[in-house]
């Protein structure tokens, strides 16, 4: 076997392996916790439905014809938002599409919009937001709707912008947590200059990055110091005041 050969070879070798690396990488998602999903399934209030694409929350009673789309965090089960979710949609009459990202990454779902809220048709008004890098992708899609596919709002989720959406008209809502030790006060502070100037924020207290899901400890995170019912009851009643 000649020399160039050789290298071609090695250098695919290498090339195989980086792609098999990151793919287990992908594929390794933080799993939803199983008592709070089973919970949320066996919620007499709300309907769910999960296709290919997403999970669809509905409401069984007092619909507003309004939706969310959730895109969630990095690598994190998209069913570990069911039970949050959950309480959200009951509360506030949304309905809620959680997003299956491409490689469980949101950076790399680059499908349109409509691929989700196409999955809720009855819904007319559509605010966008995500937990953590899903939030992120959710300001980059909803200012990207400014000149195609608009939408009515952003929802961060222990999350912050990195396009600016200061301009728009978009309503915008920030839930954040005292303890989270990824998207830190400090950080979501120093990105509010990007949201609208009547943007709303909402620091819970002794909240921590993973108490957005119910997906377990995260590494790198702050400690929580709250009950998970307690903080699915008043996330809920924040998105309801907000959309309400």
């Amino acid at each position: 076997m000649s020399r160039p050969v050789r290298i071609l070879l090695a250098v695919a070798s290498v090339i195989v392996l980086l792609v098999v690396v990151f793919l287990v990488y992908a594929h390794t998602v933080m799993q939803g916790e199983r008592p709070e999903a089973l919970e949320a399934w066996r919620d007499d209030a709300v309907e769910i439905t999960s296709d290919e694409v997403g999970i669809v929350i509905s409401p069984v009673e007092g619909a507003t014809g309004e939706g969310l789309v959730f895109i969630p965090g990095a690598k994190v089960d998209p069913y570990a938002y069911l039970y949050k979710l959950s309480g959200v949609v009951e509360a506030s009459g949304l309905t809620v599409v959680i997003t299956k990202p491409t490689l469980n990454l949101a950076f790399f779902d680059q499908r349109p919009l409509s691929t989700f809220t196409g999955l809720a048709p009855e819904v007319e008004d559509w605010v966008i937001g995500g937990h953590s890098l899903g939030g992120v992708r959710a300001c980059q899609m909803a200012a990207a709707g400014e000149q195609g596919e608009p939408v009515a709002g952003v929802m961060l989720f222990g999350s912050y912008c990195a396009d600016d959406l200061s301009g728009s008209e978009l309503a915008v809502l920030s839930i954040s947590g005292a303890n989270d030790g990824l998207s830190t006060p400090e950080k979501i502070e120093a990105a509010a200059h990007l949201l609208p100037s009547d943007a709303e924020f909402v620091e819970l207290d002794g909240v921590t990055h993973a108490d957005f899901g119910d997906y377990g400890v995260q590494p790198g995170d702050g400690v929580s110091t709250r009950d998970d019912a307690a903080v699915r009851q008043e996330i809920a009643a924040i998105v309801a005041e907000f959309v309400g």
